[in-house]
C-alpha cells in the first residue's frame, strides 16, 4: 500500500485563497517579460547584404543536398561563442579562407549560443551573455543576432544549434544552416519547431550512438504540424507548418565508440535510403568521433576524406570545432582572467590547424592529394 497524503483547503477567506495559489509556480522565483522578436529585429534589420548572403548559402547547401553541386558542404568554427570581438576576428580569417576554397568546399561558421548540458554548465550566450550567472537573456539575444548580422555583411554564411524552440523567432532569418542536437533529436517539440524552419537542417544522431532516431527526425520533420509557439509580436499562438524537406544526418559518435567508419556511414546510408530519404551524411569531427579530445579531429577528417575521395558520394560535408587558439578554458569568477579566442567550452584546434585542414581537404578534393589521403 503507498503513501497516501492530503490536504485539505481552508474555510474561504485569505487562508483559501493562499491555499489555491500553491498550486501553480510552486518551484518558480519569478518571472521577467521578455522583449518581443519584433522590437530585437528592428533593432538590428535584416538588410539587403546579410539576406543575400542567407539566400545564396541554403540555396547552395540546397543544391549539394539534392546531389546538383559537388562541393563538401564544411560546418567549422568554435565549441560556442562567449566573445563577440574573438568570434568576428575568426569570422574575417575564415571569410577570406572560405572565398578562396570556395571551389571545393562550402562554408559555413560555427555560430553556437545555445549549449545542451548533459547535466550543469553555462548554457551559452543567449542565457548568459555576461558568463557570471545574471542570465540576461533579452542582452543575450541581442548579442547573437548581431554576431549573425556581421556575419552577414561579410558574406560569410551562419550556422547554430536550434536548441530553445523559441529563440528562432530571433535569429532564424540570418541562420543559413542549423541543427538539431544530439539530445533534442528525439524530441516532438524539436521536430515540430524543424518543420518550420527556413533553412537546411543537420540531425545528430543521440549521444548513445543511435543514428535511427535522426532518421526517423528528418521524416517527422518533413510533414506538415500544428503547436504551440509565439510570433513576432512574443504572443502565444498556434503554428501550422509546411514540412521541411532539407535533413541530413550528421554522425557525431557516441557512448559506444566513434561512426566515422565505412561500415557506419554504409549502414546510415542504408537506414536513410530504406526511409525513403537521399543519403546525405556529415560528418562531425569532434564529440565522440574523436573520442573528446580535439587533438583526432585531423585524424577523423583524413579518414572522411579518404571515402569521399575513394567515391562516397553519401557523404556530404564535415563538422569542425575550432577556435583562434588551441585547447580550452574553465570558466571561473573572475572573467577577466580568461584568455582571447580559447573555448570555455570543449577544446578546439586553433586556426593555424583549421587553415591548414581546411586546405588539405580542398586539394585532396581537386585530385592534388589522393596519395595523402589514401596513405594517411
Amino acid at each position: 500500500m503507498g503513501w497516501v497524503i492530503g490536504r485539505r483547503l481552508p474555510p474561504a477567506g485569505p487562508e483559501a485563497a493562499e491555499a489555491l495559489r500553491s498550486t501553480f509556480d510552486v518551484n518558480v522565483l519569478n518571472t521577467v517579460p521578455l522583449v518581443p522578436p519584433r522590437v530585437i529585429k528592428e533593432e538590428l534589420p535584416l538588410t539587403e547584404t546579410a539576406a543575400q548572403t542567407v539566400l545564396d548559402a541554403r540555396d547552395a547547401i540546397e543544391l549539394i543536398l539534392r546531389g546538383l553541386d559537388a562541393r563538401m558542404l564544411v560546418v567549422v568554427g568554435p565549441c560556442s561563442i562567449h566573445d563577440e570581438d574573438a568570434a568576428i576576428d575568426y569570422a574575417g580569417r575564415l571569410r577570406t579562407l572560405a572565398e578562396e576554397l570556395r571551389e571545393r568546399l562550402l562554408i559555413v561558421m560555427r555560430v553556437y549560443f545555445e549549449k545542451p548540458r548533459t547535466t550543469i554548465g553555462w548554457k551559452g550566450l543567449i542565457n548568459d551573455p555576461y558568463l557570471n550567472g545574471t542570465f540576461d537573456i533579452a542582452t543575450g539575444l541581442r548579442k547573437a543576432r548581431r554576431i549573425c548580422l556581421r556575419l552577414g555583411e561579410m558574406g560569410l554564411p551562419a550556422g547554430t544549434e536550434m536548441l530553445d524552440p523559441i529563440t528562432p523567432q530571433y535569429l532564424a532569418d540570418l541562420v543559413s544552416w542549423g541543427a538539431i542536437g544530439a539530445r533534442t533529436a528525439e524530441s516532438q517539440t524539436h521536430r515540430q519547431m524543424a518543420s518550420g524552419l527556413s533553412m537546411p537542417l543537420g540531425w545528430k544522431n543521440t549521444t548513445d550512438g543511435d543514428v535511427q532516431v535522426a532518421v526517423d527526425g528528418i521524416q517527422a520533420a518533413r510533414n506538415q504540424h500544428s503547436f504551440l509557439g509565439i510570433n513576432y509580436e512574443g504572443q502565444t499562438c498556434i503554428i501550422n507548418t509546411r514540412g521541411n524537406p532539407l535533413g541530413h544526418i550528421i554522425l557525431r559518435g557516441g557512448r559506444q565508440g566513434p561512426n566515422y567508419d565505412s561500415e557506419s556511414i554504409a549502414d546510415t546510408a542504408r537506414r536513410m535510403f530504406a526511409a525513403g530519404l537521399r543519403p546525405n551524411i556529415m560528418v562531425d569531427c569532434s564529440h565522440g568521433n574523436s573520442g573528446k579530445d580535439h587533438k583526432n579531429q585531423s585524424r577523423v577528417l583524413r579518414e572522411v576524406l579518404r571515402q569521399r575521395v575513394a567515391g562516397n558520394r553519401a557523404i556530404i560535408g564535415f563538422m569542425l570545432e575550432s577556435n583562434l587558439f588551441e585547447g580550452n578554458q574553465t570558466l571561473g569568477p573572475d572573467i577577466s582572467a580568461l584568455k582571447y579566442g580559447v573555448s570555455i567550452t570543449d577544446a578546439c584546434i586553433g586556426w593555424e590547424e583549421t587553415e591548414e585542414l581546411l586546405r588539405f581537404a580542398h586539394d585532396a578534393l581537386s585530385g592534388q592529394t589522393s596519395q595523402m589521403v589514401a596513405s594517411s
